[in-house]
C-alpha cells in the first residue's frame, strides 16, 4: 500500500477499517454539531483546541459539548491529550482518510454507474 504524508508531522500509515468502525465514524459525523466540531478541528490541525475554546467557538454549553466530544472520541475521529489540567482535542486525520478509503474501495468500486476514483491530497498551508 502507498503511504502518504498527512498534514501533521507524522507519516500516514494505511490500516484496515472494519464495517463497524466505519459505521461508528459515519454515525458520529451524521449530526450537525459534531460535524461542525470535527470540521473546525480539521481546519486548525494539528494543534488542537481546549474544551473551553471549542465550546466558546461553537457556542455550545459544557454538558452538551462533553457529550458530542465523547461520541467523536469513541469513533476515533478526535484524539484527547492533557496539557496540565487542560483537555486538548485534535482531529484524527487518519480515521477520516481511512473512512473515505473504505467507502471508495468497498462501496462503489465495481459500479458502472458511479465509478469512484478519489485522490486524497495532503492539506498544506501556503508559505
Amino acid at each position: 500500500m502507498e503511504q502518504k504524508l498527512a498534514p501533521y508531522p507524522y507519516i500516514y500509515i494505511p490500516r484496515y477499517m472494519d464495517t463497524k468502525t466505519v459505521i461508528s465514524a459515519l454515525d458520529a459525523l451524521a449530526q450537525e454539531t459534531r460535524l461542525g466540531i470535527f470540521r473546525h478541528l480539521i481546519e486548525i490541525a494539528p494543534k488542537g483546541m481546549n474544551v473551553g475554546a471549542i465550546g466558546a467557538h461553537m457556542n455550545i454549553p459544557a454538558t452538551t459539548l462533553s457529550f458530542h466530544l465523547d461520541k467523536l472520541h469513541k469513533a476515533g475521529l478526535i484524539s484527547l491529550r492533557r496539557e496540565g489540567r487542560a483537555s486538548i482535542y485534535s482531529a484524527n486525520y487518519d480515521t477520516l482518510v481511512d473512512t473515505i478509503k473504505y467507502l471508495t474501495q468497498n462501496c462503489c468500486k465495481d459500479s458502472a454507474q458511479m465509478p469512484c476514483h478519489i485522490i486524497i491530497k495532503d492539506k498544506k498551508k501556503a508559505s
